[in-house]
């Protein structure tokens, strides 16, 4: 890379440990350049605004969760294997980023009631996510892993996001070290459920 562009790619990153520990809302021009021992103008050049940064910074978390979560799982065998890595890897990453906090579900928080650029970067983030999901949900029944007519993909979707949203909070409010354990038996639980369940149980749908 040029020297710009690197330049650009150190303070991005250094934007992602501050973003990580204090939030999007964390994140100042000033803050920025202090731990880059830069001037704020010199942040500037790289970065117009505020909003700019913030933006940056989620792409690049995104480009780091991808390549740590998602890529790996595509070698898994399509199917059940394949959704259960995915559901792993992701836990396992927020086992990492217990101290720090996830940015996908921090910035949900912080971003669920701010309309702008910031939150529509944000929700498409997470609708890709869900979408690489679902995904894996659908050929897990395609390939009969998964029941028909018990399973659905919306609602396993739902309810791995809501494992992984428990286990970030009882980890990081509650201070709860059996987090991880019980999110995994929770996602095993759920999976025998889906598996015990005759064919032909039909699905609630909530309007």
């Amino acid at each position: 890379m040029r020297k710009g562009e690197q330049t650009r790619a150190a303070i991005v990153e250094a934007a992602l440990e501050i973003a990580s520990t204090q939030g999007l809302e964390g994140l100042t021009i000033g803050s920025i350049a202090e731990k880059m021992a830069m001037s704020k103008s010199g942040v500037f050049a790289h970065f117009g605004s505020r909003e700019e940064l913030q933006i940056a910074v989620l792409k690049e978390y995104e480009t780091q969760f991808i390549n740590a979560v998602l890529f790996p799982c595509l070698k898994e065998p399509r199917g059940f294997p394949r959704l259960r890595a995915i559901f792993m890897r992701w836990l396992d990453r927020i086992g990492k980023e217990i101290d720090s906090g996830c940015i996908y579900i921090s910035g949900a928080t912080e971003y669920d009631d701010r309309p702008g650029a910031v939150r529509d970067v944000l929700v498409n983030m997470h609708r890709d996510w869900q979408k690489e999901m679902r995904r894996a949900a659908s050929q897990a029944i395609e390939e009969k892993h998964l029941p028909a007519g018990s399973a659905d993909a919306d609602q396993l979707v739902f309810e791995m996001v809501g494992i992984i949203l428990a286990a970030h909070q009882q980890g990081r409010l509650m201070g709860d070290t059996q987090c991880l354990q019980r999110a995994r038996h929770a996602f095993d639980r759920m999976i025998a459920q889906y598996q015990n369940k005759p064919s032909n149980t039909s699905s609630v749908i909530l309007t």
